[in-house]
């Protein structure tokens, strides 16, 4: 008889909740932190009485000193990684406080890494390749869906995957999230459902995975077309954060699939947004794993509501597809590749590259580059 152990790795500590953000500086302060690099994006900074605004006056409140680094991109870059580096360096600066979605925790990591790693970012790529703590992280989310504040993948156009990783402490604030763009709402909250899923129907998943997953795609379908519709619906908003937080907690112990070994590399060379490339991805990706575990997709379908009474097990597993593809158009993601400006002549290539992604492993079905291109080919 063969055994398995698991692991499960989540933040030591988690704030959700309307006012989250006041915790802020006296986490801080309690990690021993002296002066904060808080990392963000110059949109997010931008904004008066916004996340960043609310983060600085808490710092500061707990005597914190602060510098901002706001030279964060979408999909951020091993640039933006040394930018940050050399600000967190300059000033000295004992503590990082990432705000805003996945862009800014993934470059926050990432210089977190830097500095305490030589040489070239890019040779840590991979799964549990550091070797030295990382400063304090706190991560003050802004976006429901790409738990990146709670996870312990760093993206910065490739992945490194360490418990090392962990945020010391991360924070939803519903708050926050009022008013975010409709199309913003839309691609984090297909994010958080891709990483429920995938989390859910990985063959490293295990009951304690799956009991926040199921809890993930349920307050999805049930509240993602609510906060589109309507930006300050506070309750919409603040259960969409929860099934963000409880995602997270499932993939990052889980693992995920093809979706994201694929997304990855529609990041990579298009600098497609995280979430859409997801969204676009996962019925296409869905279909394909379908025979690898219909049950569990049987699963899916009544976690979002669908009536499955009286259908077969592959009938009621269809159902799934149907109800995360409708799910997405409702939401106003776009449903075709083809409209997102990418070239068939890059299947082969992205096809092999996905293979070699570290998420790749961990798919319910084993594919091989053909196949991964034909997926490609399906959601173009």
């Amino acid at each position: 008889m063969s055994y398995r152990m698991f692991d499960y790795l989540v933040p030591n500590v988690n704030f959700f909740g309307p006012n989250a953000i006041s915790v802020v500086g006296e986490r801080c302060k309690l990690l021993g932190g002296k002066k904060a690099l808080l990392v963000t994006d110059k949109g997010l900074r931008a904004i008066k009485d916004g996340a960043v605004d609310k983060t600085l006056t808490h710092l500061r409140e707990a005597g914190i000193d602060v510098v901002v680094f706001d030279g964060v991109e979408p999909n951020p870059k091993d640039t933006n990684v040394r930018d940050g580096l050399e600000v967190f360096r300059k000033e000295h600066c004992d503590i990082i406080v990432t705000v805003g979605g996945g862009s800014p925790h993934d470059c926050g990591k990432g210089i977190g890494i830097a500095a305490t790693h030589e040489g070239d970012l890019y040779s840590y790529a991979g799964i549990e390749t550091l070797t030295n703590p990382l400063p304090p992280i706190v991560a003050v989310n802004t976006t429901a869906g790409t738990a990146s504040e709670v996870t312990r993948q760093t993206k910065v156009k490739f992945v490194i995957v360490s418990w090392r990783n962990l945020p010391s402490v991360s924070i939803n604030d519903p708050l926050l999230m009022l008013g975010k763009p409709a199309p913003l709402t839309a691609a984090t909250g297909m994010d958080a459902l891709t990483h429920a899923v995938e989390a859910y129907i990985s063959k490293d998943a295990n009951p304690v995975t799956d009991a926040a997953a199921i809890q993930a795609i349920r307050l999805i379908a049930r509240n993602l077309r609510q906060a589109v519709a309507l930006g300050s619906n506070l309750k919409a908003r603040e259960n969409m954060a929860y099934a963000s937080l409880l995602a997270g907690m499932a993939f990052n112990n889980a693992n995920l699939g093809y979706v994201h070994a694929m997304a990855h590399q529609l990041g990579g060379l298009y600098d497609m947004p995280h979430g859409v490339a997801n969204a676009v991805l996962l019925p296409h990706v869905a279909r394909y794993n379908l025979i690898a575990n219909p049950e569990k997709f049987a699963d899916i379908a009544e976690f979002m509501g669908e009536n499955t009474d009286g259908l077969s097990t592959m009938d009621a597993a269809e159902l799934a597809i149907h109800a995360i593809a409708r799910l997405s158009a409702d939401i106003g993601i776009p449903q075709h590749l083809r409209d997102l400006g990418v070239k068939e002549a890059d299947f082969p290539y992205m096809a092999e590259m996905a293979l070699k992604d570290g998420n790749a492993f961990s798919n319910p079905r084993k594919g091989n580059e053909k196949e991964i291109a034909e997926i490609f080919r399906q959601a173009f």
